[in-house]
């Protein structure tokens, strides 16, 4: 067991652990509080963090500290901004000035925006505003899901544009269709589980085989969960809403010993597979079945490629 090295680098930073605490809030002063307990979480385990979107921040000065107690509470941590993917590049540079950001997550959410009735309906120019910031920016960009999938498609657009990172966030995690939902009930229940589903999104980009960084994000809850995706190709993990869940329900404290069980949990699968790193575990064999094996085939993709490694 102590042997096995689980740090990743990520852009120029190294992280202990592979582990991602991904977009989530901001802007009130429950948001500051919560920021500041995944900060300091981020912090102690040696994790990314990445605050959620920054947009209600730059259009009111006052809330900026809910953010900025991130990087206040972790100096020397991997910390990731947050924006809409049709932000200005002048919105994007601000973003990560605010709380100097190590990254940029740009988000895609249409389905999210559909589903509220004070969301966007124009996506218009996009790719566009993409390219720029992807040229622009001083920090890597990541192309992020929002619990609807990325596609290989999606992917091999937005690399086209400069993109070099991308966050799965496929559907299996938090709905936010169906939180807009209770909110108006403005979508039907056929439309309420729209999305790609995470592992069938991390096989179709893992699948093109390009010099990308590839998060798994989308119903990661267990150390064996992410365990399957590092294995399936995934250089990263991103989890948000169970230790939302832990942190407002039991405190900093219960989910510090959480967080001790699944690290240990997570070495163990690890240790159980002959891996002492990200790279061993991306050499053993997985065998993939059922639906997404049946995904995978129906889009050409062949599960066995995973399954007889050399």
């Amino acid at each position: 067991m102590d042997e096995i090295d689980l740090s990743c680098r990520f852009s120029d930073k190294e992280l202990r652990y592979p582990l991602l605490i991904n977009a989530l809030t901001g802007g009130t002063d429950q948001a500051r509080r919560i920021n500041q307990g995944l900060a300091e979480l981020a912090g102690h385990y040696g994790l990314a963090m990445a605050v959620g979107s920054q947009t209600i921040a730059l259009q009111d000065p006052g809330l900026r500290d809910s953010f900025r107690v991130v990087r206040q509470a972790n100096p020397t941590g991997f910390v990731i901004a947050n924006l809409g993917a049709n932000s200005t590049i002048s919105e994007a540079l601000a973003a990560v000035q605010m709380i100097d950001a190590d990254a940029l997550q740009l988000h895609f959410n249409i389905p999210q925006e559909l589903a509220m009735q004070e969301g966007d309906r124009a996506f218009k120019g996009v790719r566009e505003r993409v390219r720029a910031i992807a040229a622009e920016c001083p920090v890597p960009v990541i192309a992020k899901e929002v619990g609807f999938g990325l596609s290989r498609e999606s992917v091999k657009v937005l690399y086209d544009c400069g993109v070099r990172y991308f966050d799965t966030g496929g559907s299996g995690g938090t709905n936010f269709i169906s939180i807009e939902n209770q909110r108006y009930a403005s979508w039907t229940n056929d439309l309420l589980d729209w999305g790609i589903p995470s592992a069938a999104s991390l096989g179709e980009i893992c699948s093109l085989d390009l010099p990308i960084t590839v998060i798994a994000s989308g119903g990661i809850r267990t150390a064996l969960d992410a365990v399957r995706a590092m294995a399936m190709g995934a250089d990263m993990v991103g989890m948000a809403g169970p230790l939302l869940k832990i942190f407002l329900r039991e405190g900093i404290d219960k989910l510090e010993l959480w967080m001790e069980h699944f690290l240990f949990a997570l070495k163990s699968v690890f240790l159980m597979n002959a891996a002492k790193n990200l790279q061993d575990i991306k050499k053993q064999p997985l065998i993939i079945t059922g639906t997404t094996a049946e995904w995978l085939r129906v889009r050409g993709i062949d599960p066995g490629r995973w399954s007889n490694r050399d």
